[in-house]
């Protein structure tokens, strides 16, 4: 129904009379009586659709992070090399977020929003390409499957010397040498691109068109319904990597290894196509959306389209003004503005040193649970799916809740922000004793007499396998009836063997019999069970865990509307965008490859493989994993507390003469309620 009082300017033609968008609106909601209901408002179809994107994205995030130790081990390389195609991701980000995050708050934000997200599903689905490139996994059993005969263990034969390639040389075709990873690297860099707009120009598109008291919430409820995707991206992760890499090609009774031995490799390449489709599902609804909207509470009684068309203006004719062009010169007066707010400078500091503290934490913590408690991948990635995550949506949904519910002013916020993580930051010490100690592995943690630690050294021989000749670099561990486990059967001194498969059991073993505990000579195939307390430990662990998600995601939003607010409204998309930016480059980029390294530097046994080149980590020093794991994160940290403790003291020196102010000056009373655009 067309507004009885306005009549629409042909195009190129210049309307008659000069008309008042309010009086215009005014009228339209006087008229609006026989009207049919709106229905749900397209501000809340795309709150829903930013949801959805939000669950997406995040859930190939998630997806990717869990299974980076699948991808270590299925193209054999070390933990640094996974960390750096983890951060391929961020250098996607980095690639485009400023230029999308100004330059595409000028455009249509909803459609640059869904071009996005069909970048991140050819990106997922480029991760999963090698798999179909790639020749079948080989883990370097030299146990016999059940197509194969006995003869072919590697045992205990005296004066004979076996051969070393204990993983065959496929190993080099299908994994560093084929450098088939860099299809998963491109893939990751795709995805980091296509996400690049998801959250600087939905948020930004949220805050202009919502009521002030009302974005904290919706940002709230987007954060929360987001959570959805790390859920289900870690239980994706969970599921996939429980089923053996080349099922559905090979008889799954000739594997020989379990979930719990480290040259397991699951069905890492599954979740990247689930993902794929996943990203392309959420692009559709932002085609349909407007690339303006009417201010939230100012459309009631009018009609979407007219009010659309009224508040975004449209060329009237030469003589009309304009906007002035978009330039270079404009956007470094922006990012000139930016950099001499002190709160926005300061708040970005907190940010890149977050990062790097938990970017790299995070990527790599299914492998910790994995290596320090003795789990499976899968059980490691189900629990932290299961147990952190829906505490941290209930978290985010309190937070912004309150945010809404009392109307927090900017200072306060900043309060509930760094107290809550101050609160975490002490509970986290605690995981310092919450370990394992090394599995006992004779030559590598302890004597063959199962004794005291020993220097490790590349040299596995001992008086009672010296005869059989092993190899040093096999990597096929059997657990003998003493308690401890040995890299081979060959050095455990087993003589025979009976059974097939995983069911192989070793006899006559000279180094069990030899060792001080009673024993009959067996050994069984995979390493020795962990010591009971370690199950303790794992729920200690899980709880500190439970609780330090609960209390600093309840701060994480008040602390993100401390960002929000301390930017102009047409600073708000470059703003967050450049935020994300430098907390990429400096944070998240830099993190997971050192916490790769990390990890290898606490390797005690690689894998080697057939050509002689060194693959990826077969065993890890619990003790040392744990407190450089912890010790690292924990320092990074404490350097943030720094900048945090400055915001506070800024927005306190602020805050006095904004609480004799009128209320629509001071601090959260209105969308440029900027005390904090202090300048330096």
């Amino acid at each position: 129904m067309r507004c009885p009082c306005v009549s629409r300017p042909r195009p190129g033609n210049t309307p008659r009379y000069k008309v008042n968008p309010m009086v215009t609106m005014g009228q339209a909601a006087t008229n609006g009586s026989d009207k049919k209901p709106r229905g749900i408002s397209k501000l809340k179809v795309f709150i829903f659709a930013l949801s959805f994107a939000y669950v997406a994205k995040t859930l190939a995030l998630a997806y990717s992070n869990s299974v980076i130790t699948q991808i270590e081990r299925r193209f054999s390389i070390p933990s640094s090399t996974a960390g750096f195609i983890e951060g391929s991701f961020d250098i996607g980000n980095v690639l485009l977020i400023a230029f999308v995050s100004y330059f595409g708050a000028k455009l249509h934000r909803p459609k640059v929003i869904a071009l996005g997200c069909l970048i991140m599903s050819l990106g997922s689905c480029l991760e999963a390409l090698p798999h179909f490139l790639m020749p079948r996994y080989e883990y370097g059993s030299a146990v016999s499957s059940p197509n194969q005969t006995t003869s072919g263990a590697p045992l205990c034969l005296a004066n004979h010397s076996l051969s070393s390639s204990a993983e065959p040389q496929g190993e080099c075709r299908g994994g560093s040498m084929s450098l088939m990873w860099i299809f998963v690297l491109v893939g990751n860099l795709l995805r980091g691109i296509g996400e690049t707009p998801v959250e600087p120009l939905g948020l930004s598109y949220i805050d202009e068109f919502s009521q002030t008291e009302n974005s904290p919430f919706y940002i709230g409820i987007i954060q929360t319904l987001s959570i959805a995707g790390p859920l289900l991206g870690y239980l994706l992760a969970a599921l996939c990597t429980k089923l053996y890499v080349d099922i559905g090609s090979i008889n799954l009774d000739e594997v020989t290894v379990t979930q719990r031995d480290i040259r397991w490799v699951g069905a890492w390449w599954v979740g990247f196509l689930v993902s794929g489709a996943a990203c392309l599902l959420a692009a559709l609804p932002f085609w349909c959306l407007p690339r303006s909207l009417p201010k939230e509470g100012a459309e009631n009684g009018s009609e979407p389209s007219e009010t659309v068309a009224l508040a975004t203006p449209e060329p009237q004719g030469p003589n009309t003004p304009t906007k002035p062009a978009l330039g270079l010169r404009e956007f470094l007066r922006m990012i000139r503005g930016l950099f001499r707010n002190k709160i926005y400078v300061l708040f970005m500091i907190v940010t890149v040193l977050q990062f790097n503290a938990f970017s790299g934490y995070i990527a790599f913590l299914p492998k910790f649970v994995e290596q320090q408690y003795g789990k499976s991948s899968s059980e490691a990635i189900f629990l932290i799916g299961v147990y952190n995550l829906p505490i941290i949506s209930l978290g985010y949904f309190l937070g912004g809740y309150y945010m809404k519910r009392f109307k927090v002013s900017t200072y306060r916020a900043a309060q509930i922000g760094f107290y809550s993580e101050i609160l975490t930051y002490l509970i986290n010490y605690s995981a310092f004793f919450m370990g394992c100690e090394n599995s006992l592995v004779a030559g590598v943690t302890v004597s063959y007499g199962g004794t005291g630690d020993i220097s490790y050294s590349q040299n596995f021989t001992s008086g009672c396998n010296a005869p059989c000749g092993c190899p040093g670099d096999v990597w096929d561990p059997v657990c003998g009836e003493n308690g401890l486990a040995y890299i081979s059967a060959c050095h455990a001194g087993c003589a025979t063997s009976v059974g097939e498969g995983q069911n192989t059991i070793f006899h006559n073993c000279s180094c069990v019999w030899a060792s001080p505990f009673p024993t009959n000579g067996s050994a069984a195939l995979g390493q020795c069970p962990r010591e009971e307390m370690c199950d303790t430990m794992l729920v200690a662990f899980m709880v500190m865990s439970f609780v330090c998600c609960l209390i600093f995601s309840f701060g994480a939003m008040p602390a993100y509307m401390v960002l929000i607010r301390s930017l102009k409204p047409e600073e708000k998309s470059l703003g967050l965008g450049l935020h994300l930016l430098t907390a990429r480059i400096l944070g998240g980029i830099p993190s997971v490859v050192s916490f790769g390294a990390l990890a290898d530097s606490t390797c005690l046994k690689w894998g080697v493989l057939g050509c002689g080149e060194r693959g990826a980590c077969r065993m890890y020093d619990t003790d040392l994993f744990r407190y450089l794991f912890h010790g690292i994160e924990n320092i990074i940290r404490t350097s943030s507390y720094i900048p945090c403790v400055l915001i506070l003291l800024i927005l306190k020196r602020e805050q006095a003469p904004q609480d004799s102010a009128p209320p629509t000056e001071r601090v959260g009373g209105t969308r440029d309620d900027s005390v904090t655009n202090t300048e330096i």
